[in-house]
């Protein structure tokens, strides 16, 4: 059983930048495939960034150059690094776990670009 926790979210102006971070509970985190979905009002939820094991990543075409994933296994934690930030980002984010035909989902964190 993994427990997912999403920090980091908050209202931010348009290019602006903030980092969202997962923290991970239970055994085994290193052998878990990592990523951020995001779920705007009104839309469906759609991957923004992956991470597997061996730290190879992916990012949806619309975050290419803007957004960073990142894993840090001896702490448990995944971290978003979002950057140039537009009002289109936001949205919910959510941390995303899996591991075979396991999957985990945090809580999600809000993530509202405006001026």
């Amino acid at each position: 059983q993994v427990q997912l926790v999403e920090s980091g979210g908050g209202l931010v102006q348009p290019g602006g930048s903030l980092r969202l971070s997962c923290a991970a509970s239970g055994s085994g985190f290193s052998a878990y495939a990592m990523a951020w979905y995001r779920q705007a009002p009104g839309k469906e939820r759609e991957l923004v960034a992956h991470i597997g094991p061996s730290s190879n990543t992916y990012y949806v075409d619309s975050v290419k150059g803007r957004f960073t994933i990142s894993r840090e296994n001896a702490k448990n934690t995944v971290s978003l690094q979002v950057n140039s930030l537009k009002p289109e980002d936001t949205a919910v984010y959510y941390c995303n776990a899996r591991l075979d035909l396991r999957t985990y989902w945090g809580q999600g964190t809000q993530v509202t670009v405006s001026s």
